[in-house]
């Protein structure tokens, strides 16, 4: 495990960072293994709906409705599933746990037919606040991977005051059309190739026709040590169904690239988002040994978190879908958070 703390010198305490150890040395967190992962229920007993001012958006809850709120957000191509044992265990703890489905999955619904089927970054920010404020919820635990870790820092970045502590995968996510504009090496571009085929019509096509056999082929390549069976992947394979999925999908890899336009009522905060914005909210950010999917190195950016920092390295071939592959660590990460937060 390899931990590193803000460039200004706040961390944790002496005893808070020794309280922590011995409670990851008395679970089978952060060296998990990606083959003991499932641990409890494998899917959620209820999905609920929330109506915003977009989207009618489906989520799954655990937890006491007084304990603090935790909002778990799922990536590409992936869904609330990945959070059903994390949200277990965290709902143990006194937490209340929220885990929603993104626009394009599962049972959220766009409310009107004329709104865009947009997928940028700020387009998902904008639903996570919107998701909060339906649920008058004023401040939450945030914890995200792939395109949830994106979202979850974007809001930690623009509206720190709704964040009471976050859990990043792969860390620093923010991007921009901007910096998308400079290519990256032959094999950096390879490991993208997906995004490129997205590009096409060819592409857009083959997704909506195969889209169950791609986002497979995802899991299997974004993870290749995780051993998942037909009916785990199909548990979340039947969120790709929502009517919606496939523009979602597309248009968020054409805007990265330029390809395609953005909404104008979110064009303050890409603005502010091109900039690279620094988190200043108590963080832990991780990252698995086995991720075979593109991600920054944890040592480029440490410094873009100002606050309270701590990164752990997953060990034991976890993938690019630690809170599914390791419950119990990604769990731990939330606890060690909301105890950096105190």
């Amino acid at each position: 495990m390899k931990t590193f703390t803000n460039n200004n010198g706040r961390s944790l305490t002496t005893a808070l960072l020794f309280s922590f150890t011995l409670l990851a040395a008395s679970q089978p967190g952060y060296a998990q293994e990606a083959g003991n992962a499932t641990q409890a229920s494998s899917t959620f007993s209820e999905i609920k709906q929330v109506k915003t001012k977009i989207l009618d958006i489906g989520y799954a809850e655990a937890g006491p409705a007084n304990g603090q709120p935790v909002i778990l957000l799922h990536g590409w191509p992936y869904d609330i599933h990945s959070y059903t044992t994390v949200s277990g265990l965290l709902a143990a703890k006194g937490y209340r746990v929220l885990v929603p489905y993104l626009r394009g999955y599962g049972t959220t619904r766009f409310l009107h037919a004329s709104t865009p089927r947009n997928g940028q970054q700020a387009a998902l920010a904008g639903d996570l606040i919107d998701f909060m404020d339906a649920l008058h919820v004023d401040q939450a635990i945030l914890g995200g991977f792939d395109w949830g870790a994106r979202t979850v820092d974007i809001v930690a970045a623009l509206f720190p005051e709704r964040v009471k502590a976050l859990v990043s995968v792969s860390g620093y996510l923010i991007g921009s059309q901007q910096a998308n504009l400079k290519p990256l090496s032959p094999k950096a571009e390879l490991s993208w190739w997906y995004q490129f085929y997205f590009a096409t019509e060819r592409g857009q096509k083959g997704y909506e026709a195969n889209r169950r056999d791609f986002n497979k082929l995802i899991w299997q390549s974004a993870s290749p040590q995780w051993h998942f069976d037909e009916a785990e992947y199909e548990r979340s394979a039947a969120s790709f169904d929502n009517p919606d999925h496939v523009a979602i999908v597309i248009h968020n890899y054409r805007w990265r690239l330029g390809l395609a336009k953005g909404e104008k009522r979110y064009d303050a905060w890409e603005k502010k988002l091109a900039t690279g914005p620094a988190i200043t909210v108590p963080t832990v950010t991780l990252e698995g040994d086995g991720n075979g999917a593109p991600h920054p190195d944890p040592a480029v950016y440490a410094a873009k978190f100002k606050g309270k920092y701590v990164h752990h390295n997953l060990t034991g071939g976890v993938g690019h879908n630690p809170p599914q592959e390791a419950p119990q660590a990604f769990a731990d990460a939330i606890l060690e958070a909301a105890a950096m937060a105190q």
